[in-house]
């Protein structure tokens, strides 16, 4: 199955997505690995979707372990425009509470061992972060969480750390400190390669727990994690599914040309080896 205009990147507790036709699973290759999964691919309606699982099946992958890289590249050559990535996070704010739902618009970086780039080794380019979610995705999302009547917080920070361990208490209250709204493991490494490939990308945030920082709740674990998500996963499929069938043909954001002025290496020093690795990513601005 080619030209799958949307990709969703599924998390912990959302391993599916239903109401697909025409299914069948995709191995795809790409120069940096092999993806976290599988790929799964089908139609909704008329809309190609493809599926990835983050962990890979059976939740085998830390977050530092997930080959980042691969999975946006693999998703980039089957034509993807437009990312969906679900995911748990903690809350850092007393008003964001579990099972909510949050679409946040920024990301504050806090790894330490990520390859968030396709880019080095001979080629340098810089593309511009200053908003990392497709503002134009994201609220198209809002608004159909509106439709469905799910509340959902329109905005906010991501703080994203190594993992696998969930904070220190130290550390949670220092987050709260920089008024950041949530905390997870994932999405930033995917949003950075996301931008580079020119794909849309929007987080959906499903809040599982207040992290480790509010008094009157019991500190984070897995059990808490999955119970949660196990109740928000629901709802996250009815927003993914209705985002899809809302997408319009044509994209009024500028996701499509972020690495127009972003290539800096000039085009003769750039090998004919990083041409070919990279095509489906810089091959639109390569002259020959």
């Amino acid at each position: 199955m080619k030209d799958i205009r949307c990709g969703i990147i599924g998390g912990t507790g959302v391993d599916e997505i239903e109401d697909l036709t025409n299914r069948e699973e995709i191995k795809v290759n790409t120069p940096f690995g092999s993806p976290s999964s599988k790929i799964i691919a089908g139609k909704l309606k008329d809309i190609k979707v493809a599926f990835l699982s983050r962990h890979g099946e059976g939740h085998i992958l830390l977050p530092s372990e997930i080959n980042y890289r691969a999975n946006i590249f693999a998703l980039k050559k089957l034509g993807v425009e437009t990312i969906l990535s679900v995911s748990a996070v903690g809350s850092l704010k007393e008003e964001i509470e579990p099972l909510n739902i949050v679409l946040p618009d920024q990301f504050f970086d806090r790894t330490r061992k990520r390859v968030s780039t396709f880019f080095g080794n001979g080629i340098v380019a810089h593309v511009n972060f200053a908003d990392p979610i497709c503002a134009s995705l994201k609220n198209i999302v809002y608004n159909v969480c509106m439709e469905l009547e799910i509340e959902a917080v329109n905005g906010g920070t991501y703080v994203c750390i190594e993992g696998p361990h969930f904070s220190s208490r130290a550390e949670s209250n220092f987050f709260r400190k920089f008024s950041f709204d949530v905390i997870g493991m994932t999405n930033l490494p995917e949003a950075k390669l996301a931008r580079e490939a020119e794909i849309c990308y929007s987080t959906v945030a499903l809040v599982t727990d207040y992290d480790c920082w509010h008094n009157e709740y019991r500190e984070v674990d897995i059990e808490m994690v999955f119970e949660n998500l196990i109740k928000n996963s629901e709802n996250a499929k009815k927003i993914i599914r209705n985002t899809i069938l809302k997408m319009p043909e044509k994209k009024s954001c500028d996701c499509s040309k972020a690495l127009e002025n972003a290539i800096i290496t000039r085009e003769d020093l750039i090998t004919d080896e990083i041409k070919e690795k990279l095509n489906p990513i810089i091959g639109n601005y390569l002259k020959s």
